[in-house]
């Protein structure tokens, strides 16, 4: 199982973004417990960014929101970086 760790900013972004979307917090724990299960899963649709995000993945919380991810392999680590739109710009 992979250990998902929350970065600072990612709770402070989490607490804001769920106040706005609260019907979207059971997608959001399905997603959490399939990361710590099974990263691969294809409805996860893991991808890496491009850009100056190119050091980050990407997991789908649904067709519109994403968690932004950095992945700690050698720990099994998976670190939670940021949550939104498919369409922010970081």
């Amino acid at each position: 199982m992979i250990e998902i760790k929350f970065s600072d900013s990612y709770t402070k972004k989490a607490i804001k973004f769920f106040k706005k979307h609260k019907d979207i917090y059971p997608q959001y724990k399905k997603t959490i417990e399939l990361l710590q299960h099974n990263p691969q899963h294809p409805s996860l649709r893991v991808h890496k960014l491009q850009g100056k995000m190119n050091s980050f993945s990407s997991v789908s919380i649904n067709m519109k929101y994403r968690i932004v991810i950095d992945f700690l392999i050698v720990d099994d680590t998976m670190i939670l970086i940021d949550i939104g739109s498919h369409s922010d710009v970081y």
